[in-house]
Order: structure tokens, then C-alpha cells, then sequence
């Protein structure tokens, strides 16, 4: 063989053995260390809601009597639900409106369900308000002249109980909230305001060095630092009570909430239970018998349509899967029902390249060419038809993917992103894999009795 031919046939056993490898379903984690540096993934297959289960909560907005909601507050109000969701790591979530003011959350996979609704629930309401010289404990309930519906305003008095503590300034003031750490390694909170925020801050920290600044989320003390030195860069860190401080969870719960900012309307939860696989493992397996059978009647179209370059195509079809999958574990993608729908669909059209190049090939074939020619003008000939229908199906699947990020349709999206994944790497396999094997075929001579595609001997040269 041709030193390039080798060299492209081991490029794509390596992707093959590699792809296959972490398809495997028994393979739930990658765990390397390369000259010291370790590299670790969990690459275990992520179930949706459908197959897996998980917990459902319905939120309901807390309002005074006859005070009506704006549709839009509720609107903006599942939108940082679901951009907190996201933050959690929780993929194909599914956040929707429902009647009377309510938000209906369902979650596949959740390991520590109260945690997760402590982090997307609470309303987020960041405070830095003047606590004078008394030092408040964390967990202390406040009410802040912001207001809010833990309490009625009273008038001041010694009692943290009772007493109206001054905000200065709020969530809404902050311009990023990361998790860092402190000179001893505890989890910290690293904040930065915004000009205005800054101005705040900065003026009142001047003013009140030797006091204590409580900093409290949803009326609750989470800090009570004292005022060591003027505040003036705009930027600060809170440290959580107690020796060791917060714990790196809690740390990241709270930026979440920080970084998506503090829901419009208070929000209380109604329901809350744990939720079986509406479809479970049954509809998986049939959903994996119906790709194989799917696969097999494809690769048997192909052999008996396209013979011995039929045989290439169905390899090139099996490593087509292997990767797929393989990107659906590593990314990764959770497998829902729809998902597992466009997978399949995806299977169907990964062929179309193919036969649209076998085709040009045949052609080429019967005007007498030769078969190195034939297979670079197939290649050459099919590459717009290969490039524009491809092309408008990833747009078709960016409308659908759009459509179910705009409305909360996530099923839609996880259709969508499988199909269009499905796409690309059909492109790749069609144009690399199955030409590297045609280039193998063309350069050992490999020519079938019967003559390629079924053509007749005495027409074909290789």
C-alpha cells in the first residue's frame, strides 16, 4: 500500500479502537496519568428523566392577598430557575409555567434532592447591611430596610429580632461572584461590584472602620465580618462563620444564586416527591433492538446494492455509531427517549454520503475509468450534494434546538443536539473513513469476480 494509505488507515483504526473503547457501556471512566498530570472523567451513561426518574417540584410564588402577578415576572422567574438548574450540572431539566403562579421543576438524576432545591428555590437576595457593633451569628433572621416578607418594618431597637438593619448594598449591585480560596485553604465567596456598588460600599466602609458589615442572603446571616480597612477597589470576599469556615458545596450553591441573580417574586415550595422512569429500562432495550435492526437492514442495502464497496460502507457505518456514542458518554449527552430517536434517524442518513459518492462512482465506472479515477471524481462530484443537505438539516436542527431553549421544551433540544451530532460525524466517516478504506481496497487490488458494484469485469480497471 501507498505510504499515505497506511498512514490514513492507522489514524483511523486508532479513532475506531479509541471511540470503541469508550462506547463500551461497561466503561464508566476515563483515569489516566501522562508525566505526572492526572486526567480523570466520568463517562457513564446519563439517563434523562424518562429513563432514569428523578424529583419533581412545584414552586409556587408567595404573594399577599389580591396582589396579582405579572405573567412576565413568572416568565423571568423560570428563567433563572432554569439558569440555576444548568449551573448544577443538571442536563435536560424541565422547567415550565403551570396555573396559579406555580413553576414546575423536574430534575433527572439528582443525588442530594434538598440541596438542589435549597439552591434553585431561594429567592437570592444578596445584602450587605450595617450591623453596627453588634455581631450577628450566622443563620440570624433580619429585616432590612429592603424590606422583603420575613417580617413587618419595626422600629429600631437593641434586638436583632426586632431591629431594622440598613441596607447598603444589594445582589443586584455585583458584577461576578466566584468560589476562591483563603490564605489557610477554607472555601471563600469573591465578589466585585459594579461603579455604582463600588461608590456605596467604598463610602460607607471609610466611614465605619471597627464595625461589624453582616452580609446576609434571604434575610439570613450568612457573614458578619468587621470593617478592618476602607473597602475602595470595589471588590471584597465573604467568609462563612464558624474555624472552617463554609463547606466548598455550600460556597458554590451560593455564587449560583449570586451569578443568576435574586428571583423576582419569593417562591415556596408546594411539592416536592421523587418520580419513577415513566418509560424505563424496557423502552431502552427496545429502543437498542430497533437501532440494531435498523443498522442491519441499512448495512443489508448496501451490501446487496453496492457489493464488495458496500461491505466498506457498513464498517465505515459501524465506526460511525462508535464515535457517536462514544461523544454522547464524554460531552456528555443525557439519552432520553427522543434522544435515542434522533440517534436512530441519524443512522439512516449517515449512508446518504455514502451512496451519493458510490453513485458518482458508478458512473464514472461505466464511461470506462479507471477505478483510482473514479473514486477521486466520486468523492469530488458528491462533495456539494454531501455538503448542502447536510448543512440544512444542522440548520433545521439549530431551529429546534432554539424553539426548545426559548419555550422549555428540552426534549426538542436533546433531539435536536443528537441529530445534529449524529450529522457531523457521518460527514467525518463518509468523507474520511470510508475514503481511506476505498484507498485500501484500490492499492492490495482487491477486485470481486463479479466486478465492482456488480458491473461487469471487462468494464472496470483498477
Amino acid at each position: 500500500m501507498r505510504p499515505a494509505t497506511i498512514r490514513s488507515l492507522l489514524v483511523v483504526l486508532l479513532i475506531a479502537l479509541v471511540a470503541g473503547w469508550l462506547a463500551w457501556p461497561t466503561n464508566t471512566e476515563i483515569d489516566l496519568s501522562v508525566l505526572g498530570v492526572r486526567f480523570h472523567r466520568d463517562i457513564a451513561i446519563k439517563e434523562g428523566l424518562d429513563l432514569r426518574g428523578g424529583i419533581q417540584v412545584l414552586l409556587q410564588a408567595e404573594v399577599a392577598s389580591g396582589q396579582v402577578i405579572d405573567p412576565d415576572t413568572m416568565i423571568a422567574a423560570r428563567r433563572i430557575i432554569e439558569n440555576r438548574v444548568n449551573a448544577l450540572g443538571v442536563s435536560e431539566p424541565v422547567i415550565q409555567l403551570g396555573q396559579g403562579n406555580r413553576i414546575i421543576v423536574e430534575l433527572p438524576g439528582v443525588k442530594d434532592p434538598d440541596q438542589a432545591i435549597k439552591t434553585f428555590g431561594n429567592t437570592g437576595l444578596l445584602e450587605f447591611i450595617d450591623a453596627g457593633a453588634s455581631f450577628l451569628p450566622p443563620g440570624t433572621s433580619v429585616t432590612t430596610s429592603l424590606g422583603g416578607p420575613t417580617a413587618e418594618i419595626a422600629p429600631i431597637t437593641d434586638s436583632p429580632e426586632k431591629r431594622v438593619f440598613q441596607t447598603i448594598v444589594q445582589g443586584k449591585h455585583l458584577t461576578t461572584a466566584n468560589v476562591g480560596f483563603d490564605e489557610l485553604g477554607r472555601p471563600e465567596i469573591q465578589f466585585a461590584f459594579g461603579d455604582e456598588g463600588a461608590k456605596f460600599f467604598g463610602d460607607f466602609t471609610t466611614a465605619n472602620v471597627g464595625r461589624y458589615l453582616a452580609i446576609t442572603l434571604d434575610k439570613q446571616v450568612i457573614s458578619s465580618p468587621v470593617i478592618q480597612s476602607p473597602i475602595v477597589g470595589g471588590s471584597g470576599r465573604i467568609t462563612g462563620g464558624g474555624p472552617r469556615g463554609f463547606a466548598l458545596e455550600e460556597a458554590q450553591n451560593i455564587v449560583i444564586q449570586l451569578k443568576y441573580g435574586a428571583l423576582p417574586v419569593p417562591l415556596k415550595v408546594v411539592q416536592n416527591r421523587t418520580v419513577g422512569p415513566t418509560l424505563g429500562q424496557d423502552s431502552v432495550r427496545k429502543s437498542v433492538v430497533a437501532g440494531l435492526v435498523g443498522l442491519g437492514i441499512v448495512a443489508g442495502f448496501m451490501v446487496l446494492n453496492y457489493r464488495a464497496f458496500g461491505v466498506l460502507a457498513t464498517m465505515a457505518l459501524v465506526v460511525y455509531a462508535a464515535i457517536t456514542f462514544a461523544l454522547f458518554k464524554t460531552i456528555p449527552i443525557v439519552i432520553t427517549l427522543a434522544g435515542i430517536a434522533g440517534f436512530i434517524l441519524s443512522i439512516g442518513m449517515a449512508v446518504d454520503a455514502n451512496i451519493l459518492i458510490f453513485e458518482r462512482m458508478k458512473e464514472e465506472l461505466r464511461t470506462g475509468r479507471s477505478l483510482n479515477a473514479a473514486i477521486d471524481a466520486g468523492f469530488a462530484r458528491a462533495w456539494t450534494s454531501i455538503r448542502d443537505s447536510n448543512v440544512s438539516t444542522l440548520i433545521t436542527c439549530a431551529i429546534l434546538f432554539w424553539f426548545g431553549a426559548n419555550f422549555g421544551a428540552s426534549i426538542i433540544q436533546g433531539f435536536a443536539l443528537t441529530l445534529a451530532i449524529g450529522v457531523v460525524v457521518s460527514m467525518f466517516t463518509a468523507i474520511t473513513v470510508t475514503r481511506t478504506l476505498l484507498h485500501v481496497l484500490r492499492d492490495v487490488r482487491f477486485l470481486p469476480s463479479s466486478g465492482v458494484f456488480g458491473l461487469a469485469q471487462r468494464t472496470v480497471r483498477v
